[in-house]
């Protein structure tokens, strides 16, 4: 439709908004209807606004292609001068155009297009809709058609393009919409035209999903946590309750997410603070059983021993070197005593050879220290051959050596083991050097995230103490506890995850009570908009207060679009 973002066309001029033909928002032109005398005045006035020239190009695009030369305002005078002389020669004969008290003769005067419409069954809103759409032609009396022709105006006749619009609902239709307070009204498709009680339902959403899975989830919640009348115990009581009813245990990804839980629970029993060694009590209480790893004979290669020598020495032979017989089975006095006799005649070198092949590691390494590092070092590596390769011992003696561990490498394969006993075991021994050991653990989150063991990688980012990102930057390596941010938002950003994240917030407030995460305030406005949607409007809006807080808390200006989504959500 022509002109109809022009703001002249959707605002018209005080000066003729206030007349009768401008009333219930008509804003286009509309000739008389018999409810106006045109006696009483010109309502067109030549001094107005009413004369823009976009307004006359929306509404009457004979006059939008006048002839070139001749002034649009001309040509409309002259229609309405026109117009107006056709009317009163009508009249002053007897007419179709009628005063307010009927018309002439004693007729009665036709309805207007309101009253037609009400005949009809439709609402006043129709009315109004279809005179707002169709032209202003098509508004005028269709008697007036009959008695004037523009021949009478000198001009030639130009066909006026009319819109036909369909009615949008044909029969009465039910009518929602969502009000305050969490209400769903309802309007009932009755004809009060027809004699029939306009019917109105107020309906509570709460209500309506009380057998929800959704609003129970939203219920069960103590939310916000931020509010002063809420006891952390109710905080560790819902997060029990999600361990014993939402964590499948007999799964590995159940126990992870268990163990996020219980590490909750640890975080407010202890205000927010914690130390490696709690967190390693925590690791080894949610193992299932210690395994048993299983130790290796040293290698060969390391001690120096070949075949030749392992037939030479067989059992009944006679030892070169004390010049006796040794026993067949050999006790743990008897393989000192020889250990100890090696050293008589100063054979250093075998007596570490006997220690090593007889698991005497402590008089091997204690003799090697005193010896030259490069055989400190030989004896050394003998003992860790001797340890299974994923003994969270070999992480222990790695870390020590200035070594990233290979658990945190391997760690997540079924034939690896558990992955918790590691991490343990490098929280609670912390070497000198602290930036490996946080490389360490930090690389041990990344194997596990890469193997989709999600809940277990944030265990360890939490451990070093990786800030939280946002859903869009994807090299971040956490968003929102215990969820990828690598997935489909929908899935990403679920209830159950978000509460467990505000929780998390929550034990930071226990300890530092000016705390917060900026990340996590969009993921608050979202579930504040869920509580609205399930009809909890008053949790929805003590979420929006606590967002306000924090935004007023930094600069509003720099977070401009979360500033003005709270605003309309609250």
């Amino acid at each position: 439709r022509q002109g109809y973002e022009d703001p002249h066309w959707q605002y018209p001029a005080a000066g003729y908004r206030d007349d009768y033909t401008y009333q219930s928002h008509q804003w286009q032109p509309v000739a008389w209807k018999g409810d106006r005398d045109p006696r009483q005045g010109e309502p067109y006035g030549k001094s107005t606004n009413y004369r823009d020239q976009h307004y006359y190009g929306g509404y009457h695009p004979n006059l939008a292609t006048a002839p070139p030369g001749q002034d649009r305002m001309q040509t409309y005078d002259s229609y309405e001068g026109s117009y107006i002389s056709a009317a009163r020669r009508e009249r002053a004969g007897g007419g179709t155009l009628g005063s307010d008290s009927g018309e002439a003769g004693g007729q009665p005067r036709e309805p207007s297009l309101l009253l037609q419409y009400r005949e009809l069954g439709l609402s006043s809103s129709s009315c109004e809709l279809s005179q707002y759409i169709r032209d202003g032609a098509d508004h005028y009396d269709h008697r007036l058609s009959g008695t004037w022709s523009p021949a009478q105006a000198g001009r030639p006749w130009v066909p006026t393009p009319s819109l036909v619009v369909p009615l949008k609902f044909s029969v009465p239709h039910v009518v929602v919409c969502f009000g305050a307070s969490g209400q769903l009204v309802l309007v009932c498709p009755h004809r009060p035209a027809a004699g029939q009680l306009a019917l109105v339902e107020i309906h509570s959403v709460e209500v309506l999903l009380h057998d929800t899975k959704e609003l129970e989830e939203l219920q069960a919640f103590p939310g916000p946590l931020a509010r002063e009348d809420l006891h952390k115990v109710d905080v560790m009581t819902f997060c029990q309750q999600k361990i014993a009813t939402s964590c499948d245990l007999s799964t590995q990804s159940g126990r992870d997410s268990a163990l996020l839980w219980k590490l909750l629970v640890l975080l407010c029993r202890q205000n927010g603070s914690m130390v490696g060694s709690d967190t390693a009590e925590l690791l080894m209480q949610d193992c299932r059983r210690l395994e048993k790893y299983k130790r290796q004979n040293p290698a060969a290669n390391l001690i120096g021993v070949t075949d030749d020598d392992r037939m030479s020495r067989q059992p009944g032979t006679l030892d070169l070197i004390t010049g006796e017989v040794p026993p067949v089975v050999e006790t743990q006095a008897q393989i000192v005593e020889k250990f100890t006799k090696l050293l008589y005649y100063g054979r250093k070198k075998d007596a570490l050879v006997w220690a090593m092949r007889n698991q005497l590691w402590g008089h091997a390494l204690f003799l090697s220290s005193k010896m030259d590092p490069r055989t400190y070092s030989w004896v050394l590596a003998g003992f860790t051959s001797t340890l299974a390769t994923n003994d969270p011992l070999q992480t222990l003696f790695q870390l020590m050596s200035g070594r990233i561990p290979q658990a945190a490498l391997c760690c997540g394969d079924a034939t690896w083991g558990d992955w918790r006993p590691h991490l343990a075991v490098m929280l609670s021994n912390k070497v000198g050097d602290m930036e490996l050991n946080h490389r360490a653990i930090v690389i041990m989150g990344d194997t596990l995230a890469g193997k989709g063991a999600v809940e277990a990688a944030h265990f360890c980012y939490l451990m070093a103490d990786i800030p939280f990102g946002y859903f869009g930057a994807k090299a971040e390596r956490m968003a929102l506890l215990g969820s990828s941010h690598r997935q489909a938002f929908t899935q990403f950003a679920r209830t159950e995850v978000i509460q467990r994240m505000e929780i998390f917030e929550y034990c930071q407030q226990l300890r530092q009570p000016k705390s917060f995460l900026l990340p996590f305030q969009a993921y608050k406005l979202l579930y504040a908009s869920r509580l609205a949607d399930h009809g909890l409007p008053a949790q929805a809006l003590q979420y929006c207060e606590q967002i306000a807080t924090v935004l007023l808390a930094q600069d509003p200006a720099n977070h401009p679009i979360l500033t003005q989504q709270v605003i309309q959500v609250s």
